[in-house]
């Protein structure tokens, strides 16, 4: 994603994200469903919308802790439809409440999302997932993750490559984080 290292340092929306986040490895689960649900309403929309609208997703969907959203029932989905702060789209709202139930059922069979995500590094021949073997998965697993949405969140976690260019001074930042991680 080049064209991002190219505009988005010192942009007043982009530049954060990019300098502080895109790309960085995150273990914490409310972190994780944070990106998922906001790669799922990018959808069809500019990211630059998305991220001025972080705040009113994180009001939304109690900042985006798994199991309050799970819990979420037909009160919950019409407000959410009715939020101007956030992306009101139907599909997307059920996408949100079924994948932090998913994401739920995952700390059964996994221990957690983090831990779904790190066991499904590579595939059952101990290969290294590329993107279309990850996006097969998640269409498995979660709903509204398409080869778009799987790809996007997958690199701005660090688990597909592309996030910076290899001369982008984050990429520095990045490493030293995956060290300490």
């Amino acid at each position: 994603m080049s064209g991002y290292c190219d505009f988005a340092p010192g942009h007043p929306v982009h530049g954060p994200y990019h300098d502080t986040e895109y790309g960085f490895p995150q273990r914490d689960e409310s972190v994780l469903f944070e990106r998922l649900l906001l790669e799922i309403n990018q959808a069809g929309l500019s990211w630059e919308t998305i991220l001025k609208k972080r705040d009113g997703f994180r009001r939304a969907y109690s900042g985006f802790n798994v199991d309050k959203v799970a819990r979420y029932g037909d009160q919950d989905r019409e407000r959410l439809l009715a939020d101007p702060g956030i992306i009101r789209n139907r599909l997307k709202v059920e996408a949100a409440i079924h994948n932090a139930q998913v994401i739920r059922g995952l700390r059964k069979s996994h221990g957690g999302f983090i831990d779904w995500l790190d066991a499904n590094v590579c595939d059952e021949h101990a290969v290294p997932r590329d993107k279309a073997s990850w996006v097969k998965l998640f269409r498995k697993t979660f709903r509204f993750t398409g080869g778009e949405i799987t790809g996007e969140f997958l690199m701005s976690l660090g688990y597909l490559p592309g996030a910076h260019r290899p001369d982008c001074p984050v990429m520095k930042k990045i490493a030293r984080a995956r060290k300490a991680a």
